[in-house]
């Protein structure tokens, strides 16, 4: 299976579509979102395109191929908006014979690790940083960043799952890192 995932929104209509538009270009069979949808937060400038209500219209109409968790600017006013649910703090999916465990990263992160065994998989967003890091005995920490708002000079971009690989783009579909399972 092929998994894209994808973080940090932030009510950005503008960065919504290209998202989608790359999730469709892919090919992809669902999409996770790691949270943060609608909402920019008060630590965080407007990101441009800021238009939740069409960023909202946007993800219902495809709510059946959404898998998504609670960022830390979620809140139950955003699910009101919302066709599917956000409001999960994780989600357990196989990737093959790998576990990953998505979230959005303020909990549960490498500095606060759910339970995971060797070769697990942390999936998370919530720093607007791409990440790829070892950690443990075969174990990985992955971060797709922001498509609205990155940081430290990283590109906008999100992440495909494969059970043989995860490739890193930039939301133009531009590969910037792979890493082989």
């Amino acid at each position: 299976m092929e998994w894209m995932a994808a973080s940090d929104i932030h009510g950005s209509a503008l960065y919504c579509r290209q998202t989608l538009d790359a999730y469709e270009r892919e090919g992809a069979e669902r999409l996770l979102l790691l949270g943060d949808l609608l909402y920019h937060g008060p630590r965080n400038p407007l990101p441009e395109g800021y238009a939740p209500k069409e960023t909202a219209a946007l993800l219902n109409a495809c709510k059946s191929e959404l898998l998504c968790v609670r960022g830390n600017c979620d809140a139950e006013v955003d699910q009101m908006m919302l066709d599917f649910p956000i409001l999960a703090e994780y989600a357990i999916l196989l990737l093959g014979s790998r576990l990953v465990f998505v979230t959005h990263g303020d909990h549960f992160n490498t500095s606060a690790l759910p339970p995971l065994q060797p070769g697990d998989l942390l999936l998370h967003g919530h720093t607007h940083v791409p990440a790829w890091e070892p950690f443990g005995r075969d174990s990985w920490y992955l971060n797709p960043g922001s498509v609205a708002l990155p940081k430290d000079g990283t590109p906008r971009g999100y992440l495909i799952l494969t059970e043989q690989e995860l490739c890193w783009k930039t939301l133009d579909g531009a590969v910037y890192h792979r890493l082989a399972l």
